[in-house]
């Protein structure tokens, strides 16, 4: 979700791109999804600008600097959303001045996009009603309609911590494995990218892992450890979330941290809140968090359950460090007990580790699928309908990738249509192909 940045009074948000003179507003696009409005303004080249807001009436003025409207653009397109209507008129000092008369109080965000295959340049302003605040993160620099949803992949211990030793392996270097293969899994799933906290045996501070997901707006963190146990008894796999003692103990010591440092909420200062609202903030985010977590570790819990043994089927809850984020989902997953001679053996086999790294894919891709993050792909592939769909009957040595190749859609597509879980498939099965319109 974007990071939104509160406004009580007039906002002056300054934002400089490379220095081109004489630039031109080529089009002005409009569309809105809900409480969310975005306004594009396609430019022959980049330009400095200023922005600003206005009250009584709600304005948002923006100010570009040695520009001028393409003649072509005889009329301004028509509200949508938050804005009632655009104007633009060119000032005294040379400046376009465009200026969305707005139905509501809104929070804004802007960013400049370079050329892609489709637009050259382009401003973006973001719009949101006032009033609603995203409780899960994403910065406002990576904020994009069809973006990929982000995991932070934290591969326990490393370094001068070797975490958990059995008889032939240190728990450092099979998470590390297992978090590679998660890794490539995940990058290669449409729609999503994977974020290494550590991707070599090296040791990180646990504060430092949350703090990097976050440098990555990272929409999940998942940590992947290795149980140990006195007794070589005790087998299985499981996952964990924060436990609601824990969780109130960081609150209180964030919320006390108020006036000592800058406390935020994605972007949303604390710190010139007063005490009652800023608890309200931050426990709004944090209950968001902590739900999500235990959602997403139970779809992960479940398919870990299909290749390994559970010690627990349920998600536990427990003191983590690692899981203490107000702004993101955490789970840690416990691949199974290093100090158990057979979760060992099968901890250190390769294609264990890819069961155990699909498994964990297969439930991470099952919640987000569930609760897309609304400016994702992920999120914009479901809103679409299919034009039409065509039946198919799987012959030998046919895979989904391949299939869906062949009809010009994407394998989540097809898993989609026919709500299968995995890619696997068979012999004579009847699959439903979503045929979009343009495919």
């Amino acid at each position: 979700m974007a990071r939104l940045r509160l406004t009580t009074c007039a906002l002056l948000l300054l934002l400089t791109s490379a220095a081109f003179a004489g630039s031109t507003v080529e089009n002005v696009r409009i569309w809105s999804d809900n409480s969310k409005t975005r306004v594009v303004l396609d430019l022959s080249r980049s330009v400095q600008h200023t922005i600003f807001t206005l009250r009584a009436p709600d304005r948002l003025v923006i100010d570009l600097k040695d520009s001028r409207l393409a003649k072509s653009l005889i009329n301004m397109p028509k509200g949508a959303g938050s804005v009632r209507s655009i104007r633009s008129a060119i000032r005294a000092d040379g400046q376009l001045r465009v200026v969305l008369d707005l139905n509501t109080a809104v929070r804004s965000r802007t960013f400049t996009a370079g050329p892609n295959a489709t637009y050259g340049d382009r401003l973006v302003i973001d719009l949101q009603q006032a009033g609603g605040l995203s409780t899960v993160k994403r910065a406002s620099e990576a904020y994009r309609p069809g973006r990929d949803i982000v995991i932070a992949i934290d591969a326990g211990h490393g370094g001068k911590d070797p975490g958990s030793i059995g008889r032939r392996a240190k728990e450092k270097d099979i998470v590390l494995s297992v978090s590679r293969e998660l890794a490539r899994r995940i990058n290669a799933e449409p729609g999503m990218r994977a974020v290494m906290i550590r991707d070599g045996d090296r040791f990180i501070e646990l504060g430092n892992r949350v703090e990097i997901a976050q440098r990555h707006d990272a929409d999940l963190l998942v940590s992947v450890h290795a149980d140990a146990n006195s007794s070589s008894g005790p087998s299985g796999a499981s996952v964990w979330a924060l436990d609601l003692d824990r969780a109130d103990r960081v609150a209180r010591t964030t919320l006390g941290q108020r006036g000592k440092k800058d406390v935020k909420v994605g972007d949303v200062s604390l710190n010139d809140k007063d005490p009652v609202l800023a608890s309200v903030l931050y426990d709004l985010s944090q209950s968001a968090a902590l739900s999500a977590s235990n959602d997403v570790g139970a779809r992960v819990a479940r398919q870990l359950g299909r290749v390994a043994k559970m010690h627990s089927s349920k998600v536990r809850t427990k003191s983590l460090a690692v899981l203490t984020s107000a702004e993101m989902p955490s789970i840690l997953v416990e691949t199974g007990f290093i100090s158990n001679p057979g979760d060992e053996k099968k901890l250190r086999d390769k294609g264990h580790q890819g069961r155990l790294a699909n498994a964990i894919l297969a439930g991470i891709r099952d919640y987000f699928y569930t609760n897309p993050p609304p400016d994702t792909q992920i999120a914009i592939d479901l809103r679409r309908e299919p034009a039409k769909k065509v039946r198919y009957v799987v012959a030998r040595g046919d895979t989904v990738s391949e299939i869906a190749e062949r009809y010009n859609v994407s394998s989540a597509d097809i898993r989609r249509a026919n709500k299968l879980r995995t890619d696997k498939i068979r012999v004579g099965q009847t699959l439903s192909i979503p045929i979009f319109a343009g495919g």
